[in-house]
């Protein structure tokens, strides 16, 4: 057959692994071992759940072959294998490989870069690294023919019929220089150890062993093979006999991370229900974490049987970055994707194992602040989305968010900010509506500055969605600065005295700006400033229905704020006696719209804004 090109980048892929990626060219190993372990997998379910496969004799195992002196090293299994197509899917262009979502998140940081491949599956090209040529046989389980795939990595690969006797694949590497240190059982034996001890399907050696020849008193060469990983799920092993550096290999093998987790949480639940669950939480939010179309981080296996990984039904979705494995006891090894969700044994098991996570996450941020500040970093807005979503957990979720505020630096919790309440505050208070430099500035918080009461600075775009819906924090109210109600909690003796006084004002200042206000009223909560604008309890913010409107939400009916105005002020007293004439009203309309820039609030008409700006600063000069 004729040569075959790679796809433009798989090459463009080749190219950044052999040359700049890598720092660990051991890894290729794990990458290997790693993909024979998941076609294993994959045959092992279809020899239990498919009538046409169950028939097939299955031996599951790897192994491993090394041949010192010609400077060869084979991986083979005998998994599911692959056929022509899956060939030339797999190892030839991107349909399957995720290279071409791998190559967008390049930074250009070597070491950042790196930590990228596994997680997209385009590991085996790692072998390239060490390889100056790869040879892969392989056969489908179910058929008869068998497939070579050939490739030196730079110049495309070919592909022709070949012989195998039974399913399975087998990856040749022709090492190179920088791979000859390969060709070395004790270092074999120890990358296995160190990557793939873990793995739940025996890993055997073939090499030539030195032995000691007493009759003839010297050392023979004799080839053997030995199993070389311990070959149990380590999840079904006890925790107290795990080590940490254990649970760590695990992780970076189910996951491509190489990077270390920030901590993880190991369940063996017997009772009504039978199961084992370990969860990691990945040191970095995983890349996919805010598209749509991410992957389930969490391996689904029923009596060590592989069924699933990348399934968004086996955690709720605010828990998408979390890293696993679920193994049941109770499952039917034939529970198909379809019906997950309405499996009842599976949802007491997501119902638990949520609990878990969060009881874990808790007791992380009591225990070990600084340690929490590390996950919130990562971690904070898809636990607001738990808030929204999960009210089962909503207790516990409010006092894992963390939050920014008026008086502490950073971030704080729910909880503290409760703590430091003053002893005649009737709220915990919240802004929303903008970035952190605008909400801090805002008109609304000037009487609370006054009062020296702390304000949570809501300036997430899901926040004012999230806590919109949130009206307690255990038996304290949740109130926001922005809605027009909260105001009631500064009423004073002389607000009625003042409204009586300023009513001609603000019947004149509602005339003028017509249906462009729903209310004008006297504001008990400026210190500084002449206005501010607040919407109805019920209703949205200004801000968020802009922000809905710019979503393609259907046709929203504008927005009607109220406008408050400052009794107290210099400019709001001096209107307060002008005669009926022009300038109150330009007056009026100019104190809607600095209110409304504000609060990071575009003017719908800024060439009358302008005109009457002109004129009023025409008769101050």
């Amino acid at each position: 057959m004729a040569k075959q090109e790679f796809q433009t980048e798989v090459s463009q892929l080749l190219q950044l692994i052999i040359h700049s990626l890598y720092s660990h060219p051991e890894i290729f190993l794990r990458e290997l071992i790693s993909n024979s372990s998941d076609a294993l997998d994959k045959l092992r379910y279809l020899t239990v759940t498919d009538e046409v496969y169950k028939s097939l004799p299955f031996d599951p195992r790897i192994d491993l072959e090394v041949d010192e002196p010609n400077g060869t090293l084979t991986v083979s299994d005998s998994g599911i294998g692959m056929n022509e197509e899956d060939l030339i899917a797999h190892l030839g262009t991107i349909a399957r490989s995720g290279t071409k979502n791998f190559l967008n998140q390049l930074s250009g940081d070597a070491k950042k870069d790196s930590n990228l491949i596994g997680q997209f599956g385009v590991g085996f090209y790692s072998a390239f690294m060490v390889a100056d040529s790869i040879e892969v046989v392989s056969r489908k389980a179910g058929e008869e023919k068998a497939w070579k795939w050939t490739s030196d990595g730079k110049s495309g690969f070919d592909i022709e019929p070949a012989e195998r006797a039974a399913a399975g694949t087998t990856v040749t590497l022709h090492l190179n220089e920088e791979g000859k240190q390969y060709a070395n059982s004790w270092r074999l034996k120890e990358i296995v150890k160190k990557y793939s001890n873990h793995i739940a399907f025996p890993i055997y050696l073939t090499y030539d062993k030195s032995e000691w020849n007493e009759a003839e008193k010297k050392s023979d060469s004799v080839r053997t093979t030995e199993q070389v990983n311990a070959a149990s799920a380590l999840w079904r092993r006890n925790k107290s006999e795990i080590t940490s550096d254990e649970y760590t290999e695990l992780y970076k093998s189910i996951t491509g991370d190489s990077v270390d987790p920030l901590f993880w949480f190991h369940t063996r639940a017997e009772g009504s229900l039978d199961y084992t669950t370990l969860f990691f939480i990945p040191a970095k939010a995983p890349l996919d974490m805010y598209q749509a179309e991410y992957k389930g981080g969490v391996k689904l296996y029923v009596k060590r049987v592989f069924i699933l990984d990348d399934s968004k039904d086996l955690l709720p979705q605010y828990l998408r970055f979390v890293r696993g494995i679920i193994d049941s006891e109770d499952l039917p090894l034939n529970v198909s994707r379809e019906l997950l969700q309405q499996n009842r044994v599976l949802n007491s098991i997501k119902t638990a194992s949520v609990k878990k996570i969060l009881s874990e996450l808790k007791s992380i941020a009591t225990k070990d602040p600084d340690k929490y500040l590390e996950f919130i970093t990562q971690y904070n807005r898809p636990m607001k989305e738990g808030l929204y979503t999960d009210h089962a957990n909503r207790e516990i979720l409010l006092d894992l968010v963390r939050l920014k505020s008026t008086k502490v630096e950073g971030l704080t919790s729910l909880a503290d900010a409760k703590a430091r309440m003053q002893a005649d505050q009737k709220a915990i208070y919240t802004i929303t509506g903008g970035p952190e430099s605008l909400l801090r500035t805002s008109p609304l918080l000037e009487i609370y500055k006054k009062k020296d009461i702390e304000v949570l600075i809501l300036d997430d775009e899901v926040d004012e969605i999230v806590f919109g819906g949130i009206e307690k924090y255990g038996d304290t109210e949740l109130k926001s600065v922005n809605k027009s109600a909260t105001s009631e909690d500064f009423k004073s003796d002389e607000e009625p005295e003042q409204a009586t006084a300023l009513e001609p004002l603000l019947v004149r200042i509602k005339s003028a700006l017509g249906d462009r206000v729903k209310d004008v009223r006297v504001s008990v909560r400026l210190a500084d400033s002449p206005s501010c604008v607040v919407s109805d309890e019920e209703e949205p913010s200004i801000q968020l229905q802009q922000m809905l409107k710019a979503m393609g939400q259907p046709e929203l009916p504008e927005p009607k704020p109220t406008l408050e105005i400052n009794p107290d002020h210099e400019i709001v007293k001096k209107l307060l006696a002008k005669p009926e004439d022009t300038v109150v009203d330009d007056a009026a309309w100019l104190l809607l719209d600095q209110a409304l820039l504000m609060e990071g609030l575009p003017l719908k008409e800024p060439a009358k804004f302008v005109q009457r700006l002109n004129r009023v600063l025409n008769l101050s000069i």
